[in-house]
C-alpha cells in the first residue's frame, strides 16, 4: 500500500512516499481503508524533532498521522462493534503513532465511532483531534455551564473553531481572538465578542472570565492569569511551552491544567452526535491529495490556516 515515512526530522523533504505491507490486525482491532485523513500542529511539530518524536522515534518506519475516516474492510475476532463495510472517523492510538499517513491503517475498536450519515469524509477526518481536544477541555477540566464566560484563544484554527461551536452549544458566553481578517468567520461561529490580537492586548479587553482555553502556550498562559476570576479555570493544550501554569494558577486561586488529548470512542461518539445535528461544523477550505503531503505540511506550519487542513485518497 501507499504510505509517507518520516525518514528524519527536519523540513517536508523529509517526507517521503513508499510502499509497505498493509497492516495486520490484533483480535480487538479493524482495519479501515482510508478515504480522508485530517494533520495538525502536532504533526508539524513532530516532523520538526518536537512534538511526540521522543516517543516514536525508535519505529521504523516512523509513520506520522492520527485522524482519520473511512471504511473498515476487516475486523478482528474479539470485535462485535463495528463490520466490514461500516464507515468510521477517530482519533487513533495518540500520542503513539497512529500511522494515518497510509491507505490502510489498523484501529482499536474502542477508539471508534461510526461516520453520521450525510458527512463528508473530509469533515469527520477534521473533527478528530481536534474536536476531541476542545470537548475534552470542557468537560474533564472544567464543567461549562450556561452564562459561564469562557476565552479561547486562536478561535479560528483547528481547535479553536470548535471550541467556539462547543462552548456556545453548552450555552456560554464565548471570547474569541484572531487577527482582524477572521473576525467575520470566528463571529459566524457564534462567538459573542471578537478581539484582534494583533490591534488590542486581550488582557485589557477583556476580564471575569470563568475558563481560558490555551492553544498558543508560553506568554499566553501568563497573560491569561490575568483575566480568569478566582476559582476560574485555564487549561492549556501546548506542552512544554510553560510547564508552570498549575503552580502560577493556584498561586491566584485559579485551576490550571496541561493536557494531553486522548483517544475514546465514547466522546467520538458525542461528536458524532453533533456533527449529525449541525451543532458544530468542520471547516475545511482546502483539501490536498495526499500525494501532496509536504503542502499539506507547508499550509498548516504557516500558521494561517482557518479551521483544518484535510488530505484526501
Amino acid at each position: 500500500m501507499k504510505a509517507i515515512i518520516l525518514k528524519d526530522t527536519g523540513g517536508v523533504e523529509n517526507l517521503v512516499p513508499a510502499e509497505i505491507p498493509v497492516p495486520t490486525i490484533a483480535a480487538d482491532e479493524v482495519l479501515v481503508k482510508l478515504k480522508a485523513i485530517s494533520i495538525n500542529p502536532v504533526d508539524v511539530k513532530t516532523r520538526l524533532g518536537k512534538g511526540v518524536w521522543g516517543r516514536i522515534k525508535d519505529e521504523s518506519p516512523v509513520i506520522l498521522g492520527w485522524d482519520i475516516s473511512g471504511e473498515i474492510t476487516e475486523v478482528g475476532a474479539d470485535v462485535t462493534s463495528f463490520k466490514p463495510g461500516d464507515e468510521v472517523f477517530a482519533m487513533i492510538d495518540f500520542p503513539k503513532t497512529g500511522k494515518a499517513y497510509a491507505e490502510y491503517v489498523k484501529a482499536k475498536a474502542d477508539e471508534l465511532a461510526l461516520k453520521p450519515a450525510g458527512i463528508s469524509h473530509e469533515e469527520a477526518a477534521a473533527a478528530t483531534l481536534a474536536a476531541l481536544t476542545s470537548w475534552q477541555a470542557f468537560h474533564t477540566y472544567a464543567q461549562i455551564k450556561p452564562g459561564d464566560h469562557v476565552l479561547i484563544h486562536a478561535a479560528s484554527g483547528g481547535v479553536g473553531h470548535y471550541a467556539v461551536q462547543i462552548a456556545k452549544h453548552l450555552g456560554a458566553y464565548v471570547v474569541g481572538t484572531s487577527s482582524a481578517a477572521n473576525r467575520d468567520f470566528v463571529l459566524g461561529l457564534g462567538a459573542d465578542e471578537h478581539i484582534d490580537y494583533k490591534a488590542q492586548a486581550f488582557e485589557t479587553a477583556t476580564n471575569n472570565i470563568d475558563f481560558v482555553l490555551d492553544t498558543i502556550g508560553g506568554e499566553y498562559i501568563d497573560r491569561s492569569l490575568q483575566v480568569v476570576k478566582k476559582g476560574g479555570t485555564i487549561v492549556s493544550i501546548v506542552s512544554g511551552m510553560n510547564e508552570a501554569v498549575t503552580p502560577k494558577a493556584t498561586a491566584l486561586g485559579i485551576n490550571g491544567h496541561n493536557i494531553l488529548v486522548k483517544p475514546s470512542a465514547e466522546n467520538m461518539t458525542t461528536i458524532a452526535g453533533l456533527l449529525q445535528k449541525g451543532i458544530i461544523k468542520s471547516h475545511v477550505p482546502k483539501v490536498f491529495p495526499f500525494e501532496q503531503m509536504a503542502d499539506a505540511h507547508l499550509q498548516l506550519e504557516s500558521g494561517r490556516t482557518v479551521g483544518k487542513v484535510v488530505l484526501t485518497f
